[in-house]
């Protein structure tokens, strides 16, 4: 399985450039949100990778707090440079935080899907095939007790 979480919602740039923004309480809500979905849900994530944008390791680090793992800067994440089945290789079902527009090419690029993927959402993948794609509403829900999906 593929995981891929966009970065939750974001400060402006504050003077420090694009890398350096930092998550809005809002985005630390996402991202909370996303890991307790995770782990609610039952996934298995045996590796975290994310971006070294502050943002987007800021999300990894909120949302591996409940799914028992830790989260590694790949620096290609941060530049969309990268190739998820590549980098998952031999370390299992993979979440990799990231951005946009990378995330989205990278979902229609392992399944055909167009999607475009919202701040704090989660793109699952399994076998080429999209299995969910969970908005942060939904993941909130999720996260807090509410209707689950069906994933395979």
């Amino acid at each position: 399985m593929i995981y891929l979480l966009r970065h939750g919602d974001a400060e402006p740039d504050q003077g420090g450039g694009d890398a350096a923004r930092h998550l809005t309480a809002k985005g630390e809500t996402q991202a909370l949100a996303a890991g307790l979905a995770m782990a609610s849900l039952e996934l298995g994530v045996d590796a975290c990778l994310a971006s070294p944008r502050v943002r987007a390791l800021d999300t990894a680090t909120l949302a591996c707090r409940a799914l028992d793992v830790e989260a590694e800067v790949v620096e290609a994440i941060g530049y969309g440079e990268y190739d998820s089945l590549e980098l998952a290789a031999g370390r299992g079902d993979t979440l990799i935080v990231g951005h946009e527009p990378a995330l989205s090419a990278e979902v229609a690029r392992l399944t055909g899907a167009n999607v475009k993927m919202k701040k704090g959402g989660l793109a699952i993948i399994k076998d080429s095939q999209l299995q969910a794609l969970l908005r942060p509403a939904d993941l909130s829900g999720i996260a807090s007790g509410g209707a689950r999906p069906s994933i395979t």
